[in-house]
């Protein structure tokens, strides 16, 4: 008898595990069918979204009207990669990839000199590039020299190709940084931003975010924005997500907040240049 109630005891818990495995296994098969159709709609969410300007917005919001031809339009209407890894500049994956909404499909060079002063500077030359108005690419270096690619160009057989244009940028990316847009610059109050503002803190260490579309709620009147950025190590460059408020994210709100937390760094109002 003592034989058969063991035996029985034992088949007991056989049943019970081989229940508790098919319940898991149809679970896991559950969860799998639901991560499977959130990334077929992810996907197709992705498959829309190839500029800045494909961005989706909050319910009740518009994009704000921007002057044709200007900056602010050329950033609206940046590419963003199919590919949504952030890779450093030696081709590695960043290490955090949860802190990013879409990557611009801008190049970041195999060096490690284009970081977030870096980034701003390339968006603006790559803008008066494709104008060719190379004179205007122009910066002011930390001795006081001046960068400017028309008299390079003009140093190098009157090179005005793109490849010409990336030569010349590595060498301001080597002496230019954050007191080089802080030179450019002038401070703006948060509640008059423009599309094409950046966020800066001039200095060692230091940041520079630049703002590359915003939207309004004319109902309301409240104003949103997205923020892009480059940074340490080299990287391509992406438009960040808004840690504060997911429901947001990727965009932030124009307020009166005391500070702007972004990934990586936060930002008070009167960091906002023009």
């Amino acid at each position: 008898m003592k034989n058969m109630s063991v035996v029985l005891v034992l088949l007991l818990v056989a049943v019970t595990m081989l229940i508790i495995s098919f319940n898991n296994t149809d679970s896991q098969l559950e969860d799998k069918k639901i991560t499977q159709s959130l990334a077929v709609n992810d996907l197709k969410s992705n498959a829309a979204i190839n500029s800045i300007g494909d961005i989706p917005l909050p319910e009740g919001f518009e994009r704000i009207e921007v002057e044709q031809g200007s900056f602010a339009e050329w950033l609206r209407n940046i590419k963003l990669r199919k590919d949504n890894t952030v890779y450093l500049y030696n081709g590695e994956p960043k290490d955090r990839q949860d802190m990013h909404y879409r990557v611009l499909d801008i190049s970041t060079g195999s060096k490690d000199l284009q970081q977030c002063a870096d980034c701003i500077m390339r968006l603006q030359a790559e803008y008066y590039f494709e104008r060719k108005e190379y004179s205007k690419i122009n910066f002011p270096g930390g001795d006081g020299t001046e960068y400017n690619f028309e008299a390079y160009a003009q140093k190098h057989n009157f090179c005005h190709t793109h490849e010409c244009l990336l030569k010349f940028l590595e060498t301001v990316f080597s002496y230019c940084g954050t007191y080089t847009i802080e030179k450019m610059t002038k401070h703006v109050r948060i509640n008059e931003m423009q599309v094409a503002d950046v966020f800066l803190r001039a200095g060692s260490p230091g940041h520079a975010m630049i703002v590359t579309d915003m939207a309004v709620n004319k109902a309301t009147g409240r104003k949103i924005y997205l923020l892009a950025q480059g940074y340490m190590p080299a990287q391509d460059m992406h438009i960040v997500i808004n840690p504060t408020n997911s429901s947001l994210s990727p965009w932030y709100e124009v307020n009166d907040a005391l500070n702007i937390i972004t990934p990586g760094w936060i930002f008070n109002p009167d960091q906002l240049r023009r």
